[in-house]
Parts: C-alpha cells; structure tokens; sequence
C-alpha cells in the first residue's frame, strides 16, 4: 500500500519584475492569473514528477539547490497545491519543514507548546501527555517558562523539532533539519527517525548528506530543475547524481583552468607581460637568472640552497600565488590531465591514477632541460613536488616539439581541490616556462577525513572488538 502518491506533478510560480495585477479585484476580472501569461513569465518548480511511497518505507529526495525537492514536500504536506496532476497521501502527516513556524515570541516556550501541538493535529489532553517528553528531547527544561523571543536560534528549532517529531506521524516530512543543534542533538534526531522507521512509519527525507539517504532510506528519487531523473535503489540514485555533479565540476574546472592560464600568458597574472619580460631580459641591470630569486621557493627545483646569487626562499616559500614566467626558450604548449583511460579530466577519485602530460617546444637543440611538477592544495601548501634531474635524470638533448608524462598511480589525496605547477628549466633552476598554480583538479572521496594525503592502509582488532557489518 503507497502512503504518498505523486502522479503528473506540476508547480508553477509567477516570477515577479512582469506584468502584475494592481488588485486582487482585477486579477479576479481576469478570471485566472496564471493562464494567461508566457512562458518568460512563469517558474516550473516541478514538471510532471510521479512517484510513490509505499507505507513504512524510507524514501529519500536529492537535488541541487533549485530542483524542487522542498516543492516537492510543501506539495504532499499540503502547504501548497499543484498546478496540474495529484498528490496523494495517507494519514496523519507531521512535517519538519519550516520549524516553529506557529510559535509566538511574545509568550512562553510552554504555551508555545501547547499552541504548536494543536496545529499539528494533537488534543490538548495528547500534548499534556507528552509534554516531558517533548521538553526534555528539546532540552530546554530550565527555559521552557522564559519567552521564546529569549531564545538562541538553536533553542528556537529544537522546541519546534521536539514538537513535530512527537505528534506520532503517519508519515513524516523531514527537510533538511538536522543541522538545528549539536552533534549530540543530531544523533538523537536520527536516532529517533530510526524508531519511527522501526514502528513502520512513512518517512519522506530530503537532504544534502548523501551519505545519510545511502544509510537510511530504502528508495530515493533525484530532482534537477524539476524533473524526476531517477527513481529507486538509493546507491544508484546517488551513483546517478553524483556522476552529474562530478561533470558540472568538470565543465567549471575546465573553464577556471582555461582563464588562468589565458591570464598568464597575457601578463595578468605572476611575471608575464612586460614587466615580466623586462625581468628575463635583464633590464634595470638585473639578468633574468638574478630575478629568478625574487620569487618564492619552488618545489620543482633542486636549488633550495642560498648562495649570493639566489637568496634564502621565504619561510613560507612553499605558499604562491598563480603565475607565469620564464625565458620560454622551452616554452610550455599544453598541459593535461588524464584519468585512467587517458581521456582529459580535472576531477579525479582519491586512489585513481592519473597523469599529467606536458606538451613542450624547444626553438634551439638544448642539453639543459629538467621537467619538474609541484601539487598544492587549495590553501596554497606544497603537498608534494619533483623533478628530473632530483630524480637522477641526466638531460642530453631536447628539440622541436616534445611531450614528457608524469603518471601517479595512486592519487592518495583527501577530498578537496589542488592545484599543480607545472615548469621546465635549466638544471641550475633557470626557468624557461614556469607555470604556477594554473591547473586545478578536484579529488572526490566518500570517505570524509581530513589531512592532505590518504596513505594505504588497513585496520586488525582481536576477536573482541565488533563492528556491524555494512548495509
């Protein structure tokens, strides 16, 4: 049996800014507000979007920002109506929606109680009942007689949570409200959404924390832009929009790393341009290897070490800014990143291979040359950064146009965005072409820790420590 039934679903809002009724008298002459107008002047909230719930499941709503998922909430709470199609739904509904949206400021926390519980359906004999209850969940004993107006936003969404999720539910509405307290708060919200599970009551949860539809629901369905794009198993689902997201990241990334690189070449950005020139080729009495040593420590290089020439780098000479610079007598033509099957791309999962190819052109034969990488992450932190020539390889002679490759083949990163320098020099650290922090990749990782690197590793427990085996 379905507890909730979405068949054919639309919802359209009027935008605001066009042609708009001057009086609710004139929009009545008009017969219909929204008949009449074009398509530039409504919003589909949602577009012929079915689905069902079957009674005592778990299902799961996810979505960008914008794609209707609250919409969709408002729509089977009752809050608001469709424009075309039905919604259908099966007993008491109580709805963690917009919380404490009935509560007056002006009078207590307890009558506020009271005032809430009847709105939601509850006797008053049913709230005197659960009144405790409700308070202690809220942990607000000691201000439930202090006005709500005293509050902290926190203490305000918990009493109102305390309430909803006590009014016994057929079937509960949950959007995005477990971030109203603590850590401790929340685990108790879940915990309590587990006993409703357990007293097979109808939950419809919409949230960000993927990881928490996988865990929790027994089906989902993906909105984008309001349209249903899948529906069912909650894994798949969020394979499904994952794999979106993943290339919406890409197609920015791609764009980022395009305007960078565009903006250094044409001396917006490090030493490019004139000013940059003029540093290479030794104007104001400086020679270009001498101007080298105004720039921060770079992980590409052997030559760390000061001498009269080349200054001590900063202390914080493994932090930079985006640039450019160099002689280009070896000039950097190109630069890609390549997942395993060798195609391009700027998001990476963390343990992927990945290669970073270098594309060169030498104007004269040369017998100078070291290929050098450095990774950074978004905080501008050297994570890791090498050379050829740190790497025991002896130049002999590049010319015309070349590709050098660096592969990893395990890109044991933490979730977050890096960025790579990318350079080739003289053996001595004289650029030719040095680009810094142009290229941006992103790592993705559904496990959450933190740090820069995540090593290889596995766990062992004697007998005696237990773990529940995954779903």
């Amino acid at each position: 049996m379905n507890a909730i039934e979405l068949t054919h679903v639309s919802k359209i809002y009027r935008r605001y800014g066009g042609r708009q009724f001057s009086t609710l008298k004139s929009a009545l002459f008009q017969r219909s507000i929204l008949r009449d107008l074009q398509p530039s002047e409504t919003f589909p909230a949602l577009e012929d979007v079915s689905f069902t719930v079957t009674k005592g499941s778990t299902f799961g709503v996810i979505g960008r920002n914008g794609s209707g998922k609250s919409t969709a909430l408002k729509l089977v709470a009752g809050i608001t109506k469709p424009t075309s199609g039905t919604v259908k739904v099966e007993g008491r509904i109580s709805a963690l929606i917009e919380l404490g949206a009935g509560f007056h400021p002006e009078i207590s926390g307890r009558e506020n109680v009271f005032i809430n519980g009847i709105m939601l359906g509850l006797t008053k004999r049913e709230i005197q009942d659960r009144f405790d209850e409700i308070v202690d969940f809220a942990e607000l004993r000691e201000f439930i007689d202090a006005p709500v107006k005293t509050y902290s936003s926190g203490m305000y969404m918990r009493l109102g949570f305390a309430v909803a999720i006590n009014v016994n539910p057929d079937v509960l509405l949950v959007d995005e409200v477990l971030a109203v307290g603590d850590e401790g708060f929340t685990h108790k919200c879940l915990d309590k959404f587990a006993e409703l599970k357990r007293s097979n009551k109808t939950i419809l949860l919409v949230s960000h924390s993927l990881n928490l539809i996988e865990r929790f629901c027994d089906a989902a369905v993906w909105l984008d832009a309001g349209r249903k794009q899948a529906e069912g198993d909650p894994k798949r689902v969020v394979g499904a929009y994952l794999t979106k997201v993943e290339e919406g990241e890409e197609a920015l990334l791609a764009a980022t790393t395009a305007k960078a690189v565009e903006n250094a070449s044409h001396g917006q950005g490090g030493q490019g341009g004139q000013e940059g020139q003029e540093k290479r080729d030794g104007v104001d009495g400086r020679e270009g290897q001498e101007a080298v040593a105004e720039r921060p420590a770079d992980p590409t290089s052997n030559m760390f070490q000061a001498t009269e020439e080349r200054p001590e780098p900063p202390a914080d000479g493994h932090r930079a800014v985006e640039g450019r610079w160099g002689s280009r007598e070896v000039e950097i033509t190109g630069v890609a990143l390549l997942d395993a099957e060798g195609h391009p791309s700027f998001v990476f999962h963390s343990g992927d291979s990945m290669s970073i190819r270098v594309g060169v052109h030498a104007a004269q034969p040369t017998d100078d040359f070291v290929f050098g990488i450095g990774l950074f992450n978004a905080d501008g932190v050297c994570c890791y950064g090498t050379n050829t020539y740190l790497e025991d390889m002896t130049p002999e002679r590049l010319a015309g146009d070349a590709e050098a490759s660096f592969a990893i083949d395990g890109l044991d990163l933490v979730e977050g965005t890096y960025k790579l320098d990318v350079a080739v020099h003289k053996r001595d650290g004289f650029p030719y072409d040095y680009h810094r922090l142009l290229y941006t990749f992103r790592v993705k990782s559904r496990v959450h820790d933190v740090g820069i690197y995540r090593p290889r590793h596995h766990w062992t427990f004697t007998p005696n420590i237990i773990f529940k085996a995954e779903r």
